[in-house]
């Protein structure tokens, strides 16, 4: 995809691609860290940059968690809603159906189209809860 834009895949970018894809979910600092195990010259703006053009190209995607960096992962990966523990910072995922009620009802009442991809809900986790 990269060649076919005029782009090289040069080793950093393929670092940050296979990171984000082992990761997860992370942020920019959490792949930072990963691809420093393997090239220590890398640096975030590197990693910030490279995840812009990614996300342009459609091979990664990033939704906000929290109030810090955003979180990204594999575009690949089918569509999802995340749970997000205030207490313990977990994530987990649930299938977007989950939100068909509301997605319906904000379309009937409002024209408007939820892009579930996009959903995180904050609570606290069943083992926090305890």
């Amino acid at each position: 995809m990269l060649r076919e834009r005029g782009l090289r895949l040069t080793p950093q970018r393929q670092l940050i691609l296979e990171a984000v894809h082992e990761l997860g979910h992370a942020t920019p600092e959490q792949i930072l860290h990963t691809v420093r195990e393997r090239a220590a010259g890398v640096n975030i703006t590197t990693v910030y940059r490279t995840l812009e053009l990614l996300e342009e190209l459609g091979l990664v995607s990033h939704t906000h968690l929290s109030h810090g960096s955003p979180t990204y992962h594999a575009a690949g990966e089918d569509q999802h809603v995340h749970l997000v523990c205030r207490n313990c910072g977990g994530i987990d995922e649930v299938d977007p159906a989950i939100m068909n009620p509301v997605s319906e009802q904000l379309l009937k009442e409002r024209d408007f189209r939820v892009d579930v991809g996009h959903v995180s809900l904050f609570g606290v986790c069943g083992d926090c809860k305890e």
